[in-house]
């Protein structure tokens, strides 16, 4: 047989594989309007609301609450009209408001206080009961956490978060979408956590279904106490097992695995992943912990009640600029102040969660019910609920994803279509870990659901 007739003969043979493993559907693409979201970030907006932020003098929950120009009164009425303004110019978009409680803590408010944070929400066209939300808290302090009086800037930590929160705001008002994002200003944090408490507490009693809460703070420091400068990374905080796990879903959990799959943790792949797509020179470290050691975030209220909630920051802290007295000691100046903000990098971040929150509400709910079998099989059987009625139009199909159980990303994937159920032919059950995302008609993803209990993302 001649070379040629050999080369025709291979060729054949490759176009013939090549289509019998076409897949049936096409793979969803990158999104572009979320290019457009990164682009609209500006950092000089959220220079200038940083500066305002800082110049209340100090933000402690204890602090002046009558004064116009000085103390945490101030600072919330402040973000109060930003949003009020934000909201006038998407007509009305916004639904803005003050939620408080009173709250008497004998160790860090001793006396009644109201703790009041503020709230703006973009209500979703089609699924307004599902939620995502991005969180910054108001507070800040010194060196005694119970100092209400002295001056403390809390540019970093935490005025970054909220400019991040009133930017965010900004670009998404501008846009619709299937789900509702929430923009919060917490207030309370240094204190006790008590804005995220009082926030999570009335959502469950209002039956929000939030599927990811993004916490952001200390998101403008590129400098870190150890000597390393670097703008191109950030951390995502993200629990393992939930805090509400029961005796029995902890059992079953021992010999089906989720310990390192659970709606938090994927939440944290997705918005790793969008970093990886939308965000240039940033690489995010998932770490698979609540928080830093001995540290808490407004996250952790969320997490307390089972949501999916991950603390987004900085990877290089420099503990002298935070909880200090304004002062210089040894060479060294110890203070949260404006110079001690990067400000792109902080519109960096911003930007990372401007794309997730608008990706998850463009998204279709995450899959329901998720169930895996395929024990002593040579394949792998997956099956989840049908899609509701108001998604009917939203869905395209559904995607399978499934990597090695060492690896902290996912690594294969089949887009699998409008079913309820499908299987994984020759792709052994024990091997991998599994799970499935919805996938709307113009390609945007949810976050990969964990089949079971351990991962799933509720209703």
């Amino acid at each position: 047989m001649s070379r040629l007739a050999c080369f025709a003969i291979l060729a054949s043979f490759t176009t013939l594989s090549l289509l019998q493993h076409k897949p049936a559907h096409s793979e969803p693409l990158e999104q572009k309007k979320l290019h457009t979201i990164v682009e609209s970030i500006s950092a000089k907006n959220i220079e200038k609301d940083i500066t305002k932020l800082v110049g209340f003098g100090t933000r402690h929950t204890l602090s002046d609450t009558k004064s116009d120009t000085r103390g945490i009164g101030a600072a919330r009425r402040w973000i109060k009209a930003e949003f009020d303004r934000i909201s006038n110019d998407c007509n009305n978009c916004l639904e803005v408001y003050f939620q408080s409680k009173i709250i008497a803590d004998e160790k860090r408010i001793p006396d009644a206080t109201d703790v009041v944070s503020v709230i703006a929400i973009l209500k979703g066209v089609t699924d307004p009961d599902r939620y995502v939300v991005m969180s910054g808290d108001i507070d800040s302090r010194v060196s005694d956490v119970m100092d209400f009086t002295s001056d403390s800037p809390g540019a970093n930590d935490n005025a970054s978060g909220v400019a991040g929160v009133l930017e965010a705001a900004r670009v998404l008002s501008q846009y619709q979408f299937h789900g509702s994002i929430v923009f919060a200003a917490l207030a309370g944090e240094e204190q006790g956590l008590f804005g995220g408490k009082i926030m999570a507490e009335q959502a469950q009693e209002d039956g929000w279904r939030i599927k990811g809460v993004l916490n952001n703070d200390m998101i403008g420091n590129i400098a870190g106490i150890n000597g390393v400068i670097n703008n191109t990374t950030a951390r995502i905080f993200a629990e393992g097992t939930r805090q509400n796990e029961t005796e029995a879903q902890a059992k079953k959990r021992r010999f089906t695995g989720g310990e390192v799959d659970s709606p938090t943790r994927n939440l944290a792949r997705y918005i790793d992943k969008m970093a990886d797509t939308y965000i240039p020179n940033l690489d995010t470290m998932m770490v698979y912990r609540l928080d830093r050691f001995g540290r808490g975030g407004h996250h952790r209220p969320f997490n307390d009640l089972g949501y999916p909630a991950v603390r987004i920051m900085e990877t290089n802290e420099n503990y002298y600029r935070q909880h200090q007295d304004l002062r210089t000691e040894d060479g060294i100046k110890y203070g949260d102040t404006l110079d001690g903000v990067n400000f792109d990098y902080a519109a960096k971040l911003t930007a990372l969660n401007a794309v997730s929150l608008a990706g998850m509400a463009w998204a279709p709910n995450p899959p329901v019910n998720v169930t895996i079998e395929g024990a002593v099989e040579p394949s792998t059987r997956l099956s989840w609920d049908a899609k509701k009625a108001n998604e009917k139009s939203l869905v395209k199909g559904y995607k399978i994803y499934w990597r090695l159980t060492d690896q902290s990303q996912w690594q294969h994937s089949r887009y699998v279509g409008d079913v309820t159920k499908y299987t994984l032919e020759n792709i052994v059950i024990d091997n991998y870990f599994f799970g499935v995302a919805s996938v709307s008609q113009d390609g945007f993803e949810s976050p990969v659901v964990f089949p079971g209990d351990a991962g799933s993302f509720g209703e």
